[in-house]
């Protein structure tokens, strides 16, 4: 049976008091604070391809050492990390190998769960039905004949059916079933459940950073929104896991800000900064303070996330990987992923 939500948000809370608490008495005491293992499953959205820089662990997983858990993790200062996200990975891929572009396959993702993990984070579901995908790949084309339409809209709306938030709904009952094995497996983990960032305005348009049709940038949001609603209502189902929201929280930091506040990057992809439409090390950066200030039961709003940025901003990268240039397992001996043949 899995915990009521009060008593997780309780576990939370406690899980970041106890690390800080501990860590204070170990250096009183000289003895080691209490363990606490974390393991991140999750897309693209949570590897940060291209973020510098990348593990390769497998390299196809397109890894960030820079990605949101291992900032968690540097903030939480846990003994253990292990990060299995995977570029395109969809709930599909927590039980089953992950065919990957370079280097075979990737493990299932819940390979990397046991009895003694503490605390889990899940990014998943923008993948699933092609959504993600069929959204950045199909409306920008579209785009060029009706550019101040919604041509998108209406290719994907038939019968007056929003056939893409239809899948979604979709969506909702296979991100239940995930959180479900989550708990089967790590069963006294506190379990993370990380929505999307904000990728559109709330109003405006900038065609060449996100080259959708009026109409149809305003319905990107609303689909992004139904997504991440419908994520929250998989976590109320599952009634054991904490839903963090944070679109509501990187409200101002789009792909369309300006002046070095975008934390989403737009249409042209950046080698030395991120992929197309997904997040920049500062976005990464703004979803894990979210992450911990709501795992402490801390306000959580944009002017904290925006702290946290700034704060790292010197900062290479965490110290969670910072001894990990080629990206070698968290615990020796443990997780290893090595590169699979090819099919």
């Amino acid at each position: 049976m899995h915990r009521t939500r009060l008593a997780l948000f309780g576990t939370a809370a406690l899980l970041t008091t106890a690390l800080t608490t501990a860590a204070g008495q170990a250096a009183a005491s000289g003895t080691q604070q209490e363990a606490v293992d974390y393991v991140a499953l999750g897309d693209s959205y949570t590897a940060g391809p291209l973020i510098p820089l990348p593990r390769l662990d497998p390299l196809g997983c397109v890894r960030s050492t820079s990605n949101y858990p291992a900032w968690l993790a540097d903030h939480l200062d846990v003994r253990s990390y292990t990060d299995v996200s995977c570029s395109g990975a969809d709930t599909t891929d927590m039980t089953g190998r992950q065919p990957l572009p370079v280097f075979g396959s990737h493990r299932p993702q819940f390979s990397a769960l046991n009895l003694d993990t503490d605390l889990v984070t899940v990014g998943i579901g923008g993948n699933d039905f092609g959504v993600f995908g069929e959204l950045t790949g199909t409306c920008p084309e579209l785009a060029e004949s009706d550019p101040t339409g919604s041509p998108c809209q209406d290719k994907y709306t038939v019968d007056g059916v929003d056939t893409m938030k239809e899948r979604i709904a979709g969506t909702q009952d296979r991100v239940v079933e995930v959180l479900r094995g989550v708990h089967e497996r790590s069963p006294e983990a506190t379990v993370v459940l990380v929505g999307y960032p904000r990728i559109a305005p709330e109003t405006g348009y900038c065609p060449d950073i996100l080259p959708f049709a009026d109409g149809d940038l305003r319905w990107l949001d609303s689909v992004e929104r139904t997504l991440n609603a419908a994520l929250a209502t998989a976590a109320d189902i599952d009634g054991g896991t904490v839903f963090v929201d944070t679109y509501t929280p990187s409200a101002g930091h789009d792909a369309c800000a300006t002046g070095g506040a975008a934390w989403i990057q737009g249409k042209d992809t950046d080698l030395f900064r991120a992929a197309s439409y997904h997040p920049r090390r500062s976005g990464m950066v703004g979803v894990a303070s979210i992450i911990a200030r709501t795992l402490a039961g801390q306000p959580v709003d944009v002017a904290a996330a925006e702290q946290a940025v700034h704060s790292a901003a010197g900062t290479a990268r965490p110290s969670s990987t910072r001894d990990e240039p080629v990206a070698t397992p968290h615990r020796a001996g443990e997780f290893v992923d090595e590169f699979p043949s090819r099919r």
